[in-house]
């Protein structure tokens, strides 16, 4: 690779080959070449490529680690032996046991914590303590299938109220949300595309819509065989009075999605990478075009850099008996090793509506399908039959996430909404941090960031010809576009400087454009990053005035 990146003209073929493939894989490439460059220019890689945050929400954490000691005492109180063996939680009177062991933990953060979860349940929702504490000892000694399989009972109810503080800002749409409890956003992206396919309400060869830019698994499973979509993006393509993007959707292009011809639409909202919410009037837009002209037009919406905007609400709030909403707590709470996420549907919605209405033929494919798990096909829900699908129906018994991860999952959520209601420390320093970082690239690019409410700032989204247009004029820019590739930028950047960025073009963005994470950095390195940038474009710039005509 090295010799690759020698010459030019093998550099320009090479990067046109790597322009085909996912930019996650392009990473892996990238961080060679940086490694490459580190050995030989003795510096420190700078990968602003990854999504992982360098942060972890603690108090949590902690609570589930005293929980696990809890959970342990209650093993032993059953019976335990000199091998190492221990029995299994009794539920009843845990709840005062687990008051008790609170009381002994005085100085413990999590303990503290973990009596504010207790409470908060008992006085919002009336739960049965000797049942919820039953659960969450069960859920962190790991002893047990999940079971309820789609989700535990008092997981979802407290990531239900999560949900309804940070996807609908407090105001969830009528009606109840059901929850199934996934291994990441990514499992979700999985099981939601599976289960529309084998229930048929979505066909190869059918018309789907894709809001572009947008996270790269919605652009490459519908190209897979088993799916075959037509796919149409709709482009974020509005710009400023100044030439700059807004990362917003033109009506027009909307207005497409009036054709019932389009059977799904897939939003990554804000989006991934220019993380922006979609404005108000655009989903209003949407809410007309399903009510007016496409009622049976299936949503997806993948919401999870939500909780970076104030105020954010998502389709499900707005449409909810269209959407299905996927969100992950893996960037807010830094847990992306946690592998937690959740899928929401209104119980009242019209993928059930769709399969009620499927042919005959269709039903008792169905029948066959299901039949194994319960006799009433035909009244069992989509997201259940999501559950089923996740492990290939025979084996449903053993679906669900994992014990300890619906713990932590609950915890999360029970940190935020206490949080929040105890000043909103966690979320105000978290906006503070990624402000910051996003202050201190685009100042070093030689730019002021103006506010913007809709921005949620988790990634920052660059592209290099507005600025090219920018500093040096339109000529410029097309000398750039005939003479080097696109993705000239990232190799340049990794080899050069040791810096990994991913290109936005992976990601149906600009062409021309970079992704940059304002997660897994210090401050100061993006100030490297974006100084970086700018030289690399003044080299262009400096190399395009050398080839004008002396007179010019």
């Amino acid at each position: 690779m090295k010799q690759l990146l020698n010459d030019h003209s093998e550099v320009n073929s090479f990067e046109k080959e790597m322009e085909r493939i996912s930019p996650f894989e392009l990473k892996d490439r990238l961080i060679e070449l940086a490694d490459e460059s580190i050995r030989r220019m003795m510096r420190t890689m700078l990968n602003a490529g990854r999504g992982n945050p360098n942060w972890v929400a603690t108090l949590p954490r902690e609570a589930f680690f005293t929980l696990g000691r809890f959970g342990l005492t209650e093993c032993r109180r059953d019976w335990e032996c000199p091998e190492g063996l221990a029995g299994i939680p009794q539920k009843e009177g845990i709840a005062a046991r687990f008051g008790e062991f609170i009381k002994e933990q005085k100085n413990d953060e999590g303990a503290k914590f973990l009596d504010k979860c207790f409470r908060y349940m008992i006085e919002e929702h009336s739960v049965d303590g000797d049942a919820m504490v039953h659960e969450w000892t069960e859920s962190i000694i790991g002893d047990q299938y999940p079971v309820p399989d789609r989700i535990l009972k008092h997981c979802e109810i407290a990531a239900r109220d999560y949900l309804a503080q940070e996807l609908c800002d407090g105001r969830p749409p009528q009606g109840e949300i059901d929850l199934f409890a996934t291994e990441g956003g990514t499992a979700a992206m999985c099981y939601i595309f599976d289960s529309l396919q084998q229930n048929r309400l979505l066909e190869r060869g059918d018309s789907i819509a894709l809001m572009t830019p947008v996270f790269t698994p919605y652009i490459e499973i519908p190209k897979l065989y088993r799916y075959n979509y037509k796919v149409t993006e709709i482009p974020a393509g509005k710009m400023s009075e100044n030439g700059m993007h807004l990362w917003q959707y033109d009506a027009k292009e909307l207005n497409r999605l009036r054709d019932p011809e389009y059977k799904a639409l897939f939003i990554v909202n804000p989006s991934n990478p220019p993380s922006y919410a979609i404005a108000n009037e655009t989903i209003e837009q949407l809410v007309e075009i399903v009510e007016k002209w496409n009622p049976n037009l299936m949503i997806v919406t993948d919401d999870v850099y939500a909780t970076y905007v104030p105020g954010f609400q998502s389709l499900m709030a707005k449409l909810p008996h269209n959407t299905i909403c996927v969100y992950s707590f893996s960037k807010y709470f830094g847990a992306t090793g946690w592998r937690s996420a959740v899928i929401a549907l209104h119980r009242d919605n019209i993928f059930d509506r769709l399969i009620a209405r499927l042919p005959r033929k269709r039903k008792s494919e169905m029948q066959q399908r299901y039949g194994s798990i319960r006799s009433d096909v035909e009244k069992m829900r989509f997201i259940d039959r999501m559950v089923a699908d996740s492990r290939q129906v025979a084996l449903n018994h053993t679906a669900g996430l994992s014990l300890p991860q619906q713990m932590q999952m609950t915890l999360f959520a029970l940190y935020s909404i206490i949080d929040k209601r105890e000043g909103d420390s966690f979320r105000l320093k978290m906006h503070e941090i990624i402000q910051e970082r996003l202050k201190a690239l685009w100042t070093s690019m030689g730019f002021t960031l103006l506010p913007d409410p809709l921005r949620a700032g988790y990634y920052s989204e660059i592209d290099l010809l507005v600025w090219a247009q920018r500093f040096y004029g339109k000529d410029f820019v097309e000398w750039l576009r005939l003479n080097y590739s696109p993705l000239d930028v990232v190799f340049r950047l990794a080899t050069e400087t040791s810096l990994v960025v991913l290109n936005g073009g992976g990601f149906d963005g600009p062409e021309w454009s970079i992704r940059v994470s304002l997660a897994n950095l210090k401050t100061a390195d993006y100030t490297v990053i974006g100084q970086s940038v700018r030289a690399i474009l003044d080299s262009y710039a400096a190399r395009w005035k050398k080839s004008l005509p002396a007179n010019v």
